[in-house]
């Protein structure tokens, strides 16, 4: 650089450096434009939009009457499939018409109370729950309320409704029992004095927490919005005593039916896998094992997503002797059973994948961890259709699905029923999100009650594969909102919702799970799992604005078929099932909220 200090070339090495200077300074003001957080606090609503949403509390509904459901209960939310060994003489009928019928539209706003709800949402499902155990998130700001209680009183999650007619129950109590059919009413085993003598009338206080739970199925959702007899549920499958246990048959790896005094069922997955331990990068997905807290979780996430289509799932502590082996009728299960070099009581039953001597499960020395899911109502009185998930993997070592080799493979499932008209498409975007933010590559099924026919909520069983890695995103399950670019706008909003500081996904997530009792014994999801939460949030985020970029940001409106402005077909992204909701403007949202992410 010795010639610049010649003066012929004084006036070019200063334009050099004035230059220099001027790309270092454009260069910063791009990295603070680029850098920002994937959420930013959303934009107060009007005051009047938030008087004519006031939080309404909905509860389990009394038999025999009409009662009200949310709007976003048709956002249609498990972690079990059923054993047909409930009792079939229970005094229920389950209506066999299915009319053709619309979601519940909102109720004005002169017909909704203004006075806000403060009730606790946290689910609390045994006395050691009750005490708080775990930590409670507080507001930022110091409003002395936890962020799971705020999240829950949102206007979002408590949308009013209409009332849900008799036909869009899933069971129904017969109104009126012949003198001689009153015996029925009585349930009695006939072998054992196991059982509690019940005696059930059409007054729901007469019925035991897992019949209010199944009367309490609609078409649109598994339960209500705040159900106190969620509580009640917990404390049974928690506490109660169990009086049977037998292997549940299929499947891929061992599972336990468990009965209780009161009739109640619950489908048991024993622990395999450590909390903090991740699924072996080199392990296929088919091949991964059913986690218990994995079970417990997509509970809970489901819940706070506001879907409710998991039925309610608990975490216990079961005696492998007393609760196990001691009471099973199940004799191919019961001979399964021996005592490992260390003393610990193991059992390992008989399946296709993981059920042998080197996949055993053992408690410690007889404790051994689970989740317990209530049962669904048995197929003789509700019956399920399987459908086959459009974009199934192909579940083989070195073949792809034909979804992951087409780009324009949504066109195709467009038009093919029963995706081609209504909201099934939706409930199935939902579904996906819910996937994608736990991690489950294992969705190659889903479930409907045959009863409602097309029109009603997908059920989401079976979850145990869920929150395998944290460290690693699958991008793939994210396929059919990437391909097809719908979703609802409540599913929309309440995402943003949960981006933003006060309502952090990560935070409720772990005031949440902090109500189960296995709480007690160490987390349900590590600090790992619940960043990845948040993580995968952002993704999610961004993919719905890639997709507004490249549909121009249009949304349609609820109440069209497939191919108009129908769930499945419109021109929109964003399909608006809330139409009556002016808590905040779509575009509004999209220009305020959402900042590209480092991690993009």
């Amino acid at each position: 650089m010795r010639w610049c200090t010649r003066r012929g070339f004084r006036g070019t090495c200063l334009s050099l450096a004035l230059a220099s200077v001027f790309l270092h300074l454009l260069l910063t003001l791009h990295s603070l434009t680029v850098y920002r957080p994937a959420c930013d606090p959303l934009p107060p609503a009007s005051g009047r939009s938030l008087r004519s949403l006031a939080p309404a509390i909905y509860s389990s509904p009394e038999v025999g009457s009409p009662d009200t459901t949310p709007v976003d209960a048709g956002r249609r939310g498990s972690s079990s499939t059923d054993a047909e060994g409930l009792p079939k003489r229970a005094n229920l009928a389950g209506d066999r018409t299915s009319p053709a019928r619309k979601r519940p539209l909102p109720l004005s706003s002169r017909e909704v109370s203004t006075e806000p709800s403060v009730e606790e949402g946290g689910l609390r499902g045994s006395p050691s729950m009750k005490a708080g155990v775990g930590p409670r998130m507080k507001e930022p700001g110091g409003a002395g309320r936890s962020k799971l209680e705020a999240l829950f009183s949102h206007a979002l999650y408590n949308l009013p409704g209409l009332p849900v007619p008799q036909e869009d129950w899933l069971l129904r109590v017969k109104p009126k029992v012949k003198p001689s059919e009153k015996s029925s009413l009585m349930w009695v085993s006939a072998s054992e004095n196991v059982y509690e003598e019940t005696h059930w009338n059409s007054s729901s206080d007469s019925h035991p927490p897992w019949l209010r739970f199944h009367l309490g199925i609609s078409r649109w959702q598994l339960y209500p919005h705040r159900d106190p007899n969620m509580e009640q549920l917990s404390q049974q499958l928690a506490t109660h005593r169990i009086i049977s246990a037998v292997q549940k048959s299929g499947g891929t790896q061992i599972k336990l039916v468990m009965s209780f005094p009161n009739y109640g069922q619950a489908l048991f997955k024993p622990m395999k896998q450590e909390r903090d331990e991740e699924t072996n990068y080199n392990l296929y997905y088919f091949s991964d094992f059913e986690r218990h807290n994995a079970e417990i979780s997509a509970f809970h996430l489901d819940r706070v997503l506001g879907y409710r289509r998991i039925p309610p799932v608990v975490g216990r502590l079961v005696d492998v002797v007393h609760e196990i082996r001691n009471i099973t009728t199940d004799h191919k299960l019961a001979k399964t059973f021996f005592t490992s070099p260390v003393g610990n009581r193991c059992f390992y039953g008989l399946c296709s994948y993981y059920c042998s001597t080197e996949h055993a499960v053992c408690g410690r020395p007889r404790a051994l961890e689970g989740s317990l899911a209530v049962m669904l109502p048995d197929v003789s009185l509700a019956k399920r259709t399987s459908w086959r998930s459009p974009w199934r993997r192909s579940y083989s070592r070195s073949k792809l699905a034909k979804w992951e080799t087409d780009p324009d493979y949504c066109v195709k499932v467009k038009k093919t029923p029963p995706y081609d008209q209504g909201t099934r498409l939706l409930d199935f975007i939902d579904m996906v999100i819910l996937d994608f933010l736990m991690s489950n590559m294992d969705r190659h099924h889903y479930e409907t009650f045959e009863k409602f026919g097309n029109d009603t909520f997908l059920i989401h069983l079976d979850n145990g594969r869920a929150f395998g890695r944290h460290s690693k995103d699958e991008p793939s399950i994210l396929a059919p909102l990437k391909q097809c670019c719908r979703i609802r706008r409540s599913t929309w909003l309440r995402l943003l919702l949960l981006c933003q500081p006060q309502y952090r996904l990560s935070d409720v997530m772990r005031e949440s799970l902090s109500h189960d009792p296995l709480a007690a014994v160490a987390p349900l999801l590590s600090e790992p799992h619940l960043s990845a939460l948040d993580r995968r949030l952002a993704t999610v985020l961004l993919t719905v604005r890639g997709c507004q970029k490249q549909h121009g940001g249009r949304s349609d409106g609820g109440g069209g078929g497939g191919g108009g402005g129908g769930g499945g077909g419109g021109g929109g992204v964003i399909y608006d099932d809330i139409p009556h909701y002016e808590g905040g403007g779509d575009s509004t949202l999209v220009a305020t909220s959402l900042r590209p992410s480092p991690r993009s």
